[in-house]
């Protein structure tokens, strides 16, 4: 095993969206005989009810991966985590944050932050909020015996590595105190920017019930009953049930601290791109969940414009789709830009995504503060790739294991169009398609040579969570000294102006390095009723700080 793998913190594990991984050991949601449908196991797909404005039913094309509030490698997971669990903060837009949990989030120094957890925060089971479970939190996340997918989120958090692991004979984290039932302290181990401390601690960390995951053994955590079907909350909404492959049931928390939801019953709704254009058409949905995990394909766009009393938004995205590269079995940087030169990025986004989108640089799309505009994609050229690899003594015998993902249209297609780019100049390769589950534990377990995937991306433009040395979801096995080194300056910086020419220097060292390749962007839609008051923002990320406010209008 490579030594990039020795630093997990204790196992990546998923679980599949139809069977449970018991090879593997994973945690896992209910299977399909757990659900509580119809007899021996099946169940019945709920469907929209004319005139029942108590129910929204949004769709998904990625089942969650995840209810384990400590570990949600896929976007999908941790968006229905976020009905159910509230983070500190809310992020309504890109550049600003509300109160969620925390009532205040200050510092005089960005190095010592006080935080007051709202006074009416409980827990489903009528447990208070306290600040002792910010604490627990934080330190199981640290723990190096609980699987936890958010390690990067608190590595400037005093006591830690730079990987987010409790650092080696500490039994809690320094840099966490609490100072009160409701009030706590967290110090970084340099300044930091207030956004980044923000957005990573205050809106990406859900906070979990000491008292009910602090009884466990830790590395009972994941497969517990309190992980795999949760049923103590803090957020709006209530798990149900979660039946495999069809949909993830959630109902109203009439007692949540912001304000009862006005929506009673929410289904996420599993289906393909295809088949959500149906159902919108049969108006048996209300929203697409978009953000990667709820999307339309973008030749059916036009079809859902079409339709009366349907809104069909276009907003910029900050995700990228790339096609990683296994570096353990492709170390020599000129082989893998290579592969970079032979792919006609741009056709791509003039054919596939019919001009919605952009050819990437890098890991920052151009809605991204940290986007450097002097760093342009690296040029199509074929031959170029083709005797690159001849000087680079690339053997044209092998055969590529080439890894693609399911459910993306767009992205499935790419990955037809890159294979025919890689076999025009010599690259025998083999492609196989997963369902996403399978794909990234076979990501995860690096058997693979090349493979898609789409990487969600914050605001803050610290992503060591992709490509820093041991990261969790660090799948191309990328072990770089010299990018470490340029993540942890980025993150000591406490200001755009600061931070922004080390990420610049970031980029353009990933660039040169080939580690990995930005192919593209696409445009993120918004497809909702229009009787809906709420749903997606522009800002796709932060659209649920709000969620339970949403209401559906009776249709006239």
């Amino acid at each position: 095993m490579s030594n990039w793998k020795t630093r997990f913190k204790f196992g990546a594990t998923i679980f599949a969206s139809t069977v449970v991984l018991a090879a593997c050991g994973d945690s896992a949601v209910p299977g399909p005989d757990d659900a509580a449908g119809g007899a021996e196991g099946e169940s019945s797909v709920p469907q929209a009810k004319e005139g029942d404005t108590s129910t929204l039913m949004v769709g998904l094309t990625n089942a969650p991966d995840s209810f384990n509030p400590f570990y949600a490698p896929g976007i999908s997971g941790k968006w229905i985590q976020r009905f159910m669990y509230d983070s500190l903060l809310v992020m309504p837009e890109a550049d600003s944050w509300d109160s969620a949990l925390a009532s205040s989030f200050e510092t005089e120094d960005n190095q010592t932050f006080t935080i007051e957890i709202d006074p009416n925060a409980n827990w489903t089971d009528g447990e208070p909020v306290k600040a002792d479970d910010v604490a627990f939190t934080l330190n199981a996340i640290a723990d190096p015996q609980i699987e936890s997918s958010l390690g990067t989120r608190i590595a400037m958090i005093e006591g830690t590595d730079e990987s987010g692991v409790l650092e080696e004979g500490a039994e809690s984290l320094s840099g966490v105190e609490v100072t009160g039932d409701k009030s706590l302290t967290i110090k970084t181990k340099t300044p930091v920017d207030i956004a980044l401390m923000k957005e990573f601690v205050g809106f990406d960390v859900l906070i979990a019930p000491q008292h009910i995951f602090g009884e466990m053994e830790p590395t009972e955590i994941a497969n517990s009953e309190a992980a795999t079907q949760p049923s103590v909350f803090s957020g709006p909404y209530k798990f149900v049930e979660y039946d495999n492959d069809n949909y993830v049931q959630l109902e109203a928390n009439e007692d949540y601290y912001r304000g009862a939801p006005k929506i009673e019953t929410i289904y996420g709704r599993i289906m393909n791109g295809t088949a959500m254009v149906t159902e919108f058409q049969a108006g048996n949905l209300h929203m697409a969940a978009g953000g990667g995990i709820g999307m339309v394909p973008i030749q059916d766009i036009s079809l859902l414009e079409d339709i009366e009393g349907l809104e069909v938004k276009e907003n910029p995205s900050f995700n990228g789709q790339y096609m990683i590269i296994n570096n353990d079995k492709f170390p020599d940087p000129e082989v893998r830009k290579a592969f970079v030169h032979a792919i006609d990025r741009q056709l791509t986004v003039d054919n596939l995504l019919e001009g919605r989108g952009e050819v990437l640089s890098s890991m920052y799309t151009s809605a991204s503060p940290y986007h450097s505009d002097e760093i342009e994609p690296l040029a199509y050229d074929p031959d170029q790739a083709k005797q690159m690899l001849e000087d680079a003594g690339f053997d044209f015998n092998q055969t590529l294991k080439f890894g693609v993902p399911t459910g993306n249209a767009v992205r499935e297609q790419n990955g037809n169009l890159i294979q025919q780019a890689l076999t025009d100049i010599g690259v025998k390769v083999d492609q196989q398609n997963y369902d996403f589950p399978t794909w990234l534990q076979t990501a995860q377990d690096l058997d693979y040579d090349i493979g898609l995937m789409g990487y969600g991306h914050t605001v803050d433009p610290n992503v060591s969570t992709y490509i820093q040395t041991g990261a969790t979801s660090n799948n191309s096995a990328i072990a770089d000294p010299v990018i470490d080194d340029l993540l942890a300056k980025g993150n000591e910086g406490t200001s755009v102006d600061e931070r922004f020419p080390i990420y610049e220097e970031l980029q353009q060292y990933m660039q040169d390095q080939a580690i990995i390749v930005p192919l593209y962007s696409d445009s993120q839609f918004s497809v909702q009723v229009d009787n809906l008051n709420g749903g997606i923002n522009e800002y796709w990320a932060g659209s649920l700080y709000n969620v339970h406010e949403w209401t559906l209008d009776p249709q006239e």
